[in-house]
């Protein structure tokens, strides 16, 4: 990896900032905002009860003791604490169209880093390859903000491979008030079900699963010499085959499947985007669509 000057890194960052700012505000802030407003809620008082008011919010005990119908108010309790747990392993740095895997969580994570910042909402951040590489807490500000896109982009870790099941032991342990956790990853590893769906039940977790396109679906490029950039294995592989190429496609459908259900049977919502497709406009539809069904719940 060649070495980058402070000054080109500030100008790298900078760009990222202005970018994903101006998505913020001319597109998706009200999404975040609607999405996740009321999610932290408590008791205020309690009122008598009015046309039109949700008989769910009906205080039984209280409307039993008056002789007649109480609700019970609440109030929207501020801040919420947004957490991203960013997968820093070495397959993030994989890119064949538009940008690398891990440019795309960077820019995402801001987006949403923004998004919660407009809404007075504080954000941190837990980066790991098959150990705990950087742990920031949870903050305001725009310099924290910064900070977050910085060490997505260029972070050097200590490890090359993939542990999510350590992963999300250790945000178990350091996550005490409930939040909004974004796991940003390919995804690339298994036996991780306990841990995370211990962390699914504790928090309101989203899953967004980043991969590139020649990682869905191999290319005519004749024979190729593919390097695991995590283990080192290698292995030579005739792309030229319709066959191979058919049979590839249908391994990595069946194992997106396979992980879609065992987020679902997790507690937690699973996004995919690919590095080489607008992704601001994904973001903004699953969004709308988690609004939808929160007020069907409510």
């Amino acid at each position: 990896m060649l070495m980058q000057s402070p000054a080109d890194i500030l100008k790298r960052i900078r760009k990222i900032e202005i970018h994903t700012k101006s998505l913020v505000t001319e597109i998706f802030g009200g999404e975040y905002h609607s999405m996740f407003k009321g999610q932290g809620l408590e008791f205020s008082e309690v009122r008598e009860y009015m046309p039109g008011d949700n008989y769910r919010d009906i205080d039984w005990n209280v409307s039993a003791r008056l002789g007649m119908p109480y609700i019970k108010k609440y109030r929207e309790t501020r801040e919420l604490n947004v957490f991203f747990i960013i997968d820093c392993s070495a397959s993030q740095n994989f890119g064949t169209r538009v940008m690398l895997k891990k440019e795309l969580m960077a820019e995402i994570s801001a987006v949403l880093s923004f998004s919660a910042l407009s809404n007075n909402d504080k954000v941190g951040m837990i980066m790991f390859s098959d150990q705990p590489e950087k742990y920031l807490s949870v903050r305001k500000g725009r310099n924290h903000t910064l900070q977050i896109l910085r060490d997505i982009l260029f972070l050097d870790p200590r490890s090359t491979r993939t542990s999510l099941f350590s992963a999300f032991e250790y945000a178990n342990r350091i996550l005490k008030k409930r939040s909004i956790v974004f796991v940003l990853s390919d995804f690339l590893d298994r036996g991780f079900e306990q841990p995370f769906s211990h962390l699914a039940r504790k928090h309101d977790v989203i899953a967004i699963r980043i991969t590139d396109a020649t990682e869905m679906a191999l290319p005519d490029a004749g024979v190729l010499s593919l390097i695991d950039p995590e283990t080192g294995e290698e292995l030579m592989i005739n792309t030229a085959s319709d066959a191979i190429r058919r049979q590839y496609r249908q391994i990595m459908e069946g194992q997106h499947k396979a992980l879609s259900e065992l987020i679902r049977q997790c507690g937690a919502d699973l996004l995919s985007i690919r590095t080489d497709e607008p992704y601001i406009m994904t973001l903004k539809s699953f969004f709308e669509r988690r609004r939808r069904k929160y007020r069907r719940r409510r």
